[in-house]
């Protein structure tokens, strides 16, 4: 686990479980996720939000995909989960959105649990030290070195944002990868966000 200096008590809950290893990083998503990614050991690596939730037997779908000659890297499709799973807000046909666009881009998100061979990530330079969309970024990267396949299984993933502040989350993940790829800087849009994380 990489923490960029939270003051929760991380750190406390992490090095009370035997067996994971704690790593300390700057703060942003894109430098502790690089951290935690050079700090592995594995031939593989999954990058999983503390707040999203694998889909069943997800260790043998990775293997699996891996293991196609060509495929360096992977992801799930998104399933949002709502506190109250039987409100009907009026974003709920907004949702799937963010995940139609990431399935035929194959760039996806981060919290469609990216994963890819450790030697693609390292060929490819990892995730980039910028403000935001470090998970398009890297599977931009990861592209010019082999495929990137979005698998039909998926993750659940937190809809606490989307109830926070449903008009922004809307906007930035339906138009900010679009405006990144057109080649807006992720500084830019990071200053239009306002504060990422």
């Amino acid at each position: 686990m990489v923490d960029g200096g939270s003051r929760d008590g991380t750190d406390a809950l992490v090095r009370e479980r035997p067996g994971v290893r704690l790593v300390m990083a700057r703060r942003g998503r894109g430098p502790q996720l690089d951290a935690g990614a050079r700090a592995a050991r594995g031939r593989v690596l999954l990058f999983l939000h503390a707040d999203a939730r694998l889909p069943d037997g997800a260790v043998d779908l990775v293997r699996r995909t891996l293991a196609v000659p060509g495929v360096v890297a992977g992801a799930f499709r998104t399933r949002t989960v709502l506190d109250d799973p039987t409100s009907r807000p009026w974003f709920r046909p907004v949702l799937p959105l963010a995940d139609l666009r990431s399935h035929y881009t194959a760039l996806p998100y981060g919290d469609q649990a990216l994963f890819c061979l450790a030697s693609a990530y390292h060929q490819c330079g990892g995730f980039p030290d910028q403000p935001l969309l470090e998970d398009v970024e890297l599977a931009r990267r990861l592209r010019r070195v082999g495929r990137v396949v979005v698998r039909p299984e998926r993750v659940e993933v937190s809809g606490r944002r989307w109830s926070a502040h449903p008009w922004r989350t809307a906007l930035v993940m339906n138009t900010f990868p679009a405006l990144y790829r057109m080649g807006v800087s992720a500084e830019r849009l990071a200053r239009l966000y306002g504060a990422p994380r």
